[in-house]
């Protein structure tokens, strides 16, 4: 998976490299679905026979964001959109704290069994809908794990000075993946990193005006 799928996306870095070995992405997998684990195809959350009309990211995806992030491991970070939990414990190799919020509790739950069950202590598993934010703590980073069709504000003022936001942002059949990096109180840099689609984040609403 790592070097046909993941290298030529360009996840290069060491550390993410790393994690992807050390994070058996197979027991996160809905267990029809383990067969697939390691393929480059969406997976459909499908929890005790009842599919939620989530799935896993691709791993290419799943790495890629990760890495674009830029975590360093002192980071805390908050995760919206939990899924599987894989995506956290993942981030969890990466930086001290993750909190991730999944607004569907079916999959919290299942999430929440993964990581307990794979001994991921640095993620706190949450539920709600955080698409436009998540209390008042500030994060060295962010990701979103669903598309936006544009990036609240409230989310960007999530950042401490210096945080960065990686979010995928349009409606199909154009979507790019962003860095939002907040420089100063009121001063954010956006960085375009790769077009992508994925579904949309559960609590977002896309306009039905036309222009």
């Amino acid at each position: 998976m790592i070097e046909q799928q993941i290298r030529p996306w360009d996840v290069l870095d060491a550390r993410v490299l790393q994690a992807l070995f050390d994070v058996q992405r197979e027991r996160y997998v809905p267990a029809p679905m383990q067969g697939l684990a390691f393929s480059d195809v969406e997976l459909p959350l499908v929890i005790n026979s009842v599919d939620t009309r989530e799935s896993m990211l691709t791993p290419k995806v799943e790495a890629r964001l990760a890495q674009e992030l830029q975590l360093k491991p002192t980071d805390c970070m908050l995760e919206i959109g939990t899924g599987s939990g894989y995506q956290a414990a993942l981030l969890g190799k990466l930086c001290q704290q993750v909190t991730s919020v999944e607004v569907d509790s079916r999959l919290s739950a299942f999430a929440l069994q993964n990581l307990q069950r794979n001994q991921v202590a640095n993620v706190k598993v949450e539920t709600g809908d955080a698409h436009a934010g998540w209390g008042t703590t500030e994060y060295d980073a962010i990701l979103v794990t669903g598309s936006v069709p544009v990036v609240p504000d409230a989310l960007k003022y999530q950042l401490r000075i210096g945080g960065r936001l990686v979010v995928v942002v349009g409606q199909p059949p154009v979507m790019t993946a962003c860095r939002i990096t907040r420089t100063s109180a009121a001063s954010f840099e956006t960085t375009s990193l790769f077009d992508t689609v994925i579904k949309p984040l559960r609590g977002t609403t896309v306009s039905k005006f036309k222009f």
